[in-house]
């Protein structure tokens, strides 16, 4: 134990100190994101939130991955600067964990709270997590892309999702374990410090082994990657222009008239 007392908390373990710490960092990391997507960054609006939530759970690891891959360096260059396919990829997968991992905290709060076994822990964790992520994060804001058909969109992303999803969970569920049910019970209990310090190791994991997929299916068209409302549109974006965003990957590039058949689907 530390020597450091504050009265919501108590005294204080080293871990807990040390999450203070992060979760302070991560206060100032959501703020500067939040301020430079929704004020300077012509991204669209669905990665705005995308980033600030993915920020939230992974702090100054979310604002260095922001500024690296997504701010702006300079006006109009937004679309040059987040063209290479690393980028692109990287944008896929955040918003796939944005929307997922959002799903499964909110289960795993609900879960903790009713004391529900860990196996079953997961197993709500992960319907939750894909439904949230397909269903809003997907399928909500790509109806657009679908002529406004959001069952048309549930239907588009349901593969990739799944795809993006199962490789996500692959990196959480494991970390969850392991952490969770380790030496510190605490983090089983969301009113704990070392709780949402678990979580958020987990998320870090899930998007570290849903990044190469991701950037497979964006470079196979199956997913769109990193967008800026110049290019796509505000509110959502046509196919078209996201066909020609996904063109230099496509290989062998289809005829032109291939953009027209598309909008036909």
């Amino acid at each position: 134990m530390t020597e450091l007392y504050l009265p919501v908390f108590g005294q204080l373990a080293w871990l807990d100190a040390i999450m203070l710490v992060w979760f302070t960092l991560t206060f100032f990391s959501v703020a500067y994101v939040a301020y430079d997507a929704f004020t300077n960054n012509p991204e669209m609006t669905i990665m705005k939130w995308g980033w600030v939530l993915v920020t939230l759970y992974l702090g100054p690891i979310g604002l260095f991955l922001y500024v690296l891959s997504c701010t702006e360096p300079a006006p109009g260059t937004h679309e040059e600067f987040v063209k290479p396919l690393w980028k692109q990829g990287l944008g896929s997968a955040i918003h796939c964990v944005a929307g997922d991992a959002t799903g499964i905290v909110v289960a795993a709060v609900i879960t903790a709270a009713l004391g529900l076994p860990m196996w079953i822990d997961l197993i709500v964790e992960y319907i939750a997590g894909f439904a949230f992520g397909l269903l809003i994060f997907q399928a909500l804001f790509m109806k657009d892309t679908m002529g406004g058909s959001y069952i048309k969109a549930v239907k588009h992303s349901l593969y990739p999702e799944w795809v993006s999803m199962n490789f996500m969970m692959a990196g959480m569920f494991p970390v969850m374990v392991v952490l969770m049910m380790g030496r510190d019970m605490r983090a089983m209990e969301p009113t704990e410090l070392v709780f949402w310090g678990a979580m958020s190791a987990a998320v870090a994991f899930g998007l570290l082994t849903c990044y190469s997929v991701n950037v497979w299916m964006v470079s196979k068209g199956l997913k769109h990657g990193m967008g800026t409302v110049r290019a796509l549109g505000k509110g959502g974006h046509s196919l078209e222009a996201e066909f020609r965003q996904w063109l230099p990957w496509l290989k062998p590039q289809p005829a032109p008239s291939a953009v027209g058949k598309m909008e036909d689907m």
